[in-house]
């Protein structure tokens, strides 16, 4: 009986059963998500089951140009490490030559080959003769990796091993691609696009692990709650690419000045969190200042050199919470703290800020309520010269009486509106229904020369400030003349294009502008040269003690004489005494406001005080006592 030799074609036939069959395992692995290592792994092992001469590997190349062993099953370890790591080039070996060339790289003695010289001991060692490595081309752009056969022996490929090579290149590209994809998800799902940072998610998830890590050990962990400095003013005058291109500048910075166990994230806007496990609040302080310090250096974004600060607030576990709700709401009480302390600063959240909140939200339900059904009202203060007492012009207050909270003062209830949005409408009822008086007064016969009236900075970068002006004046048969805006330091020195731009329309116009609490808050002065000021008003607070205080005394001169050299009027406040008057007409002030002068008024008060003061010459009279 004779035995023939298979048949070429049946050869053939169980050649393609088993590439076939190596196909559906490795998609498999693929379609239910198996790890890339794995799958990698499984489909060198099925090769060389199917070529048990050959030994099967999987680099992948890195977007820097660099090798990384996926899987190399039948070779010693030491080997991958020798190669971890290693540059593509033009003489690279079969591997790294492919992934430079972009195509394959056939050697059948490296012994010999030049392509080897650099690798040829590492090669030897392990006993490797010839390798045949093919490129892993992703949607044909970038090398991600290379497949090769390497042989113990001098040769050529088999024609066999070509065909099973092709179907694996196949696969590497669709596991490739599919990793690429599982990346990409989880990318958009866990990291933020602009930044790179984890996202409001991944950070719930590390911060969650911290707290619980923190509580099993029976160790601290800071959370750190961080908002950029006036954000609004470079997205609204450098555009929104310039502010993308800030947060990404300030993201790199704050990453190097941490550790490795810390989370830094955005969770949107222009607002980070940071957890940083095992840290008391001194360290939590440390890290704060290390990032102020990262901050500071300026900025160059397209043509423009900024600089950036950051207000931060810290919340400590377990002291100011242990769950991570409560930490964040208290890091971010702490964190408004640092914005009224001045910005670029650090506050610690202290029990007295919940306390403050749930004050600030019963002041601003109740604020709408009145804004609302017009619960508001205004008194006028007179402005009066200190030399012969006549009328200059009267200043509009805004007075708030609450049904539950009473009498409710300016400096508590002014604030809460301009956290939550309500002083522009605040501002713009003021205006309205002070213009509206002066016209009532001017049609019954009443001289009131003039109305000055707060406003809110926020409004000036916002909204078209001139415009409301120049309607109301045609609705209440006023001039512009007539009317005097009161605004704070805090607007002179903001670098914002539109604020300043309506200022220098209002001037025009000819709406007086006044500086209000001039001296209290920055020390720069050269916004009064730039912009066009009309007026300075001197804080009560250099007032009060001009008879005993020579420091204030000497500071109330400053400012008068900054007022004379610039052509300025100034006005002082909170004038009490005869001894204040007469002080501050010798230091050259000849208009004020105060108690001692006249008390804020309403509307029908006001209007009698004008009716005991026509009939004869008025005649300055000022207690010798402070008011109450």
């Amino acid at each position: 009986m004779q035995h023939h030799a298979p048949h070429a074609s049946a050869v053939a036939n169980d050649e393609a059963s088993a590439i076939a069959a190596l196909q559906r395992e490795v998609l498999e692995m693929v379609a239910l998500g198996r790890p890339l290592s794995q799958t990698m792994d499984r489909l060198c092992r099925r090769v060389e089951a199917l070529a048990p001469d050959v030994i099967c590997t999987v680099l992948s190349v890195d977007d820097q140009g660099y090798v990384h062993p996926l899987a190399a099953p039948s070779l010693p370890g030491r080997f991958s490490e020798a190669i971890d790591g290693e540059p593509i080039g033009p003489k690279a070996g079969s591997c790294g030559t492919a992934a430079w060339r972009r195509e394959p790289v056939e050697v059948s003695d490296i012994d010999t080959d030049p392509l080897w010289s650099d690798y040829r001991p590492l090669a030897q060692a392990f006993g490797l003769k010839a390798c045949w490595s093919n490129p892993i081309i992703i949607d044909g752009e970038r090398v991600r990796a290379t497949f090769a056969l390497y042989y113990r022996d001098r040769r050529p490929v088999a024609t066999f091993h070509r065909l099973m090579v092709e179907a694996c290149v196949q696969l590497c590209q669709i596991a490739l691609r599919h990793e690429d994809h599982q990346q990409q998800i989880e990318r958009l799902a866990y990291y933020d696009s602009l930044t790179g940072l984890p996202n409001r998610a991944l950070f719930s998830e590390r911060a969650h692990m911290a707290l619980q890590m923190a509580q099993r050990l029976d160790a601290p962990a800071a959370l750190l709650l961080l908002d950029v400095d006036s954000f609004k003013t470079i997205n609204d005058s450098l555009g929104h690419a310039s502010g993308d291109a800030v947060l990404c500048a300030l993201a790199g910075r704050m990453s190097r000045q941490l550790r490795e166990v810390d989370t830094l994230a955005r969770l949107g806007g222009d607002e980070f969190v940071l957890v940083l496990p095992g840290c008391h609040a001194t360290e939590a302080m440390s890290v704060a200042e290390k990032l102020h310090k990262a901050l500071e250096p300026p900025l160059q974004i397209a043509s423009n050199e900024l600089r950036v600060s950051a207000s931060i607030g810290v919340a400590i576990f377990p002291v100011d919470g242990r769950l991570l709700d409560d930490l964040l709401k208290n890091a971010d009480l702490a964190m408004y703290e640092a914005k009224r302390a001045g910005r670029r600063c650090t506050r610690f959240f202290l029990q007295q800020m919940n306390e403050a909140l749930g004050e600030r939200l019963r002041i601003e339900r109740a604020l709408r309520r009145a804004l609302h059904h017009q619960r508001l009202r205004l008194h006028y203060q007179p402005k009066l010269n200190l030399v012969d007492g006549s009328l200059l012009g009267v200043e509009a207050l805004l007075r708030w009486t609450d049904a539950e909270l009473g009498d409710v003062p300016p400096d508590r209830f002014i604030p809460v509106a301009e956290e939550c949005g309500l002083v522009a409408a605040l501002d713009a009822w003021v205006l309205d229904t002070a213009s509206a008086q002066l016209a009532r007064w001017r049609a019954d016969g009443f001289i009131v020369p003039g109305l000055a009236v707060n406003a809110s900075a926020p409004r000036f970068s916002r909204e078209d400030v001139v415009a409301q002006v120049e309607q109301l004046c045609r609705h209440h048969g006023l001039q512009p003349q007539d009317l005097t805006l009161e605004v704070t330091e805090r607007l002179m020195l903001e670098d914002c294009a539109q604020a300043a731009e309506q200022l220098r329309r209002l001037d025009a116009l000819g709406v007086r502008l006044s500086v209000d609490d001039f001296g209290t808050g920055y020390s720069s002065l050269a916004y009064l040269k730039r912009l066009p000021v009309s007026e300075l008003k001197l804080d009560k607070s250099f007032v009060r003690d001009l008879e005993t205080d020579a420091d204030d005394r000497a500071l109330a001169r400053a400012v008068i004489a900054i007022g004379q050299a610039l052509n300025l009027a100034v006005v002082a406040e909170g004038v009490e005494t005869e001894a204040q008057r007469r002080l501050l007409l010798e230091a050259g002030c000849m208009e004020a406001q105060g108690y001692g002068l006249a008390r804020p008024m309403p509307p029908e008060k006001f209007e009698a005080w004008l009716r005991a003061r026509m009939p004869e010459p008025f005649s300055v009279k000022v207690s010798d006592r402070p008011a109450p």
